[in-house]
């Protein structure tokens, strides 16, 4: 163990992490050891996708690959290891060949993270296939709007009138995304349209509700911390694009209801299940972390919204880590197995304070 830290130390100065004499790169240190478990416990080198379990359950989850792909993307991006790059190649190749040989899936909110997640990879690396999947999955993902409830995207094929908070956040991130790459007006467009769809329909005082049945009308008036996430996301990319002040202030009510609302004892994030459920959080952590780095905050929301993620990354990492595996409440050690989707969250985390740290914003431990 004592070489390991040695080794990522020395990758740390490598990747240009900078400390103090006291205090190493500590985020960077533990970003590593859960993101490296992710690949070695989770990644079927088989089938070159994400299990589902850390016992090997080879059933293949078409979503969860997309995050996945965006950690290995945070890793490669924080360390330029290989083998992250690595496993770019063999995730292009295994994912939509489990997907039965393509990138068309009946949940729309499906492709839309995994359309996110390779045009982040294109845009680390260059890779043009990358690119051209992203692209691809647009095209599957745009016939999601119907004027059914005043418009909005539905949840899923052959379900029309179900309007979801998870398929319009990350629709209106994939657009503006795509708009910042191609320069394509009309991509803008439908980021602006899906953005103020949501905040029309969903948005109730910085909670993102769920759901609304666009033939009665009726809302799903509970809340979930990755749909908080992918509002602010969408948010912050929105006032990179326009500098309209008025998507951060809607960010940062967003953000604070989650603080205020969907946290347990501590303000630690609550947990949110092993199954899906086991993702929510670390979708809301990225997304509330390039609001803290991108958001122009005033210092003191900044401040106090890093210390929020700092106590939730101490609280998993003093209690809730069994060999850098990651369960659904950051305060309790998972068992053996443990499930892939909470992993997932954990490593983002990480990530996130790992990314916070280089930039200065993390105080020493």
């Amino acid at each position: 163990m004592k070489r390991t830290l040695l080794i990522l130390a020395a990758c740390a100065v490598i990747s240009g992490c900078t400390g103090n004499r006291h205090t190493p790169c500590v985020w960077f240190l533990r970003a590593d050891s859960t993101s490296v478990a992710l690949a070695e416990c989770f990644w079927d080198s088989d089938r070159n996708y994400l299990d589902y379990d850390s016992a090997g359950d080879t059933t293949f989850h078409y979503w969860p690959q997309a995050h996945g792909l965006d950690v290995f993307t945070d890793w490669y991006l924080r360390t330029g290891d290989v083998r992250a790059k690595d496993l770019f190649d063999k995730w292009i190749e295994g994912v939509p060949a489990a997907n039965g040989g393509d990138w068309w899936n009946q949940y729309y909110d499906d492709m839309e993270w995994n359309a996110i997640a390779t045009l982040r990879v294109y845009e680390a690396t260059g890779d043009g296939r990358f690119l051209e999947a992203s692209k691809e999955l647009w095209e599957f993902i745009k016939p999601a709007w119907n004027d059914r409830g005043g418009g909005g995207m539905t949840w899923k094929k052959g379900m029309e009138w179900s309007k979801n908070a998870c398929s319009n956040g990350p629709a209106a991130i994939t657009a503006a995304r795509l708009y910042n790459v191609l320069g394509r007006e009309e991509d803008l467009r439908w980021a602006k349209d899906i953005y103020a769809w949501e905040k029309k329909a969903l948005f109730d005082d910085g909670a993102i509700y769920d759901s609304v049945n666009g033939d009665t009308g009726k809302i799903g008036r509970f809340c979930l911390t990755y749909n908080q996430g992918t509002f602010i996301g969408a948010a912050v990319d929105l006032y990179k694009i326009t500098g309209e002040k008025a998507y951060i202030d809607d960010a940062v009510r967003a953000a604070d209801y989650t603080l205020d609302s969907l946290t347990v004892e501590g303000g630690i994030l609550q947990p949110e299940g092993s199954r899906d459920g086991g993702i929510f959080k670390g979708i809301f952590v990225r997304y509330f972390t390039e609001l803290i780095l991108d958001g122009d905050l005033p210092a003191e929301t900044r401040d106090r919204y890093v210390s929020f993620l700092s106590r939730n990354a101490e609280t998993l990492w003093a209690k809730g880590l069994t060999g850098y595996r990651a369960g659904p409440d950051w305060r309790e050690r998972p068992g053996t197995p443990s499930s892939m989707t909470p992993q997932l969250s954990g490593c983002m985390l990480f990530e996130a304070m790992a990314l916070l740290e280089k930039n200065g914003l993390v105080k020493s431990l």
